[in-house]
């Protein structure tokens, strides 16, 4: 692994001015501001744009180190990326769990949960931005970190696989009850707001409730996502284009599955054999480096197969109807 930066000052200011302008986009264009059921189709259509706009990113990512570096420097690179974009986009497919169980306790309408994920994206960006640059830091600095990391992971993944079936229950959550104990509720929602104005006090609605959750989500799954792609890179550059583009494509990822998300069960059981995965990566790294086409192909086998036996096993599941 090298600590060797590819980010020149250029390519970050043009990456940070792309996410800004497709956020603008998303906010002034596309109904960001208006609330609308977002529909299959338009989802499916946003995880193409996404998933299009990573694969695009890495050949100009290729293009550029082939012509600056050469051609080795820009397959290694560019496989991080795409290593690295492929775990974090794996992983946030869990926060994806987590927003419909949030949603669904606060019986959020359909309408309402397109802009309030839009926030949980924004804060997102920024509150992964500073834990990348502080784990950079921190993992240049005492390089044993990276074991503690691993060990983490794998720790972190055996609970997964002992605790994939248990939901938690949001009513003996301590961040809500203590914003229930701490503000004033509204009973409803009212429209997309977040506090409104009753009888000259402001009241917080449970839209800002719901907000408060996911962010928290966000951060709770950037512990895990952010130490595992340091498996792969710890080039701050490909840490956080490959975590924002994951980020980004993630709401689409959620109005196209939310539906289906039972359907999708052993995925959990998959995530954390990938967590597993890396952690023992890392652990094993100063006797034995696995090649990133390796790691790239590992993951990606482990996800396929955890989709193909969830789909496989909820189709034998159906109950066949008789006359």
């Amino acid at each position: 692994m090298t600590a060797m930066s590819v980010g020149e000052p250029w390519m970050w200011a043009a990456f940070i001015g792309f996410v800004l302008a497709m956020l603008a986009l998303d906010l002034f264009v596309f109904g960001g501001r208006r609330a609308h059921r977002v529909s299959v189709r338009e989802a499916l259509a946003w995880v193409i744009v996404w998933t299009s706009l990573a694969l695009l990113f890495a050949a100009l990512l290729w293009w550029y180190l082939h012509g600056t570096f050469g051609a080795a420097v820009a397959q290694r690179k560019t496989l991080e990326f795409l290593t690295g974009y492929l775990i974090e986009q794996s992983l946030s497919i869990d926060n994806m769990f987590v927003f419909v169980m949030i949603f669904g306790y606060f019986a959020v309408p359909p309408e309402l949960q397109r802009r309030v994920l839009l926030y949980g994206v924004l804060g997102a960006i920024v509150m992964r931005a500073g834990m990348i640059l502080a784990g950079v830091w921190l993992v240049q600095e005492f390089a044993w970190l990276l074991y503690v990391f691993g060990a983490f992971l794998v720790i972190t993944g055996i609970k997964m696989l002992i605790f994939a079936d248990q939901q938690p229950d949001l009513e003996k959550n301590p961040l809500l009850r203590w914003l229930r104990g701490h503000l004033r509720i509204t009973d409803g929602f009212h429209g997309e707001r977040f506090f409104v104005m009753q009888n000259g006090l402001r009241w917080a609605t449970p839209m800002f409730l719901v907000l408060v959750l996911i962010e928290t989500s966000d951060l709770v799954f950037a512990v895990d996502s952010i130490p595992a792609i340091f498996a792969v890179t710890t080039d701050p550059f490909i840490v956080f284009t490959s975590n924002i583009f994951a980020i980004m494509g993630l709401r689409a990822l959620y109005f196209l599955l939310a539906d289906m998300a039972d359907r999708f069960h052993l995925l959990k059981y998959g995530l954390a054999i990938v967590l597993v995965f890396i952690g023992t990566k890392m652990l094993v790294a100063p006797w034995w480096h696995m090649p990133i086409q390796w790691s790239l192909a590992t993951v990606g086998s482990i996800i396929l197969i955890a989709v193909l036996l969830s789909l496989r096993l909820s189709k034998s599941k159906t109950p066949v109807t008789g006359e």
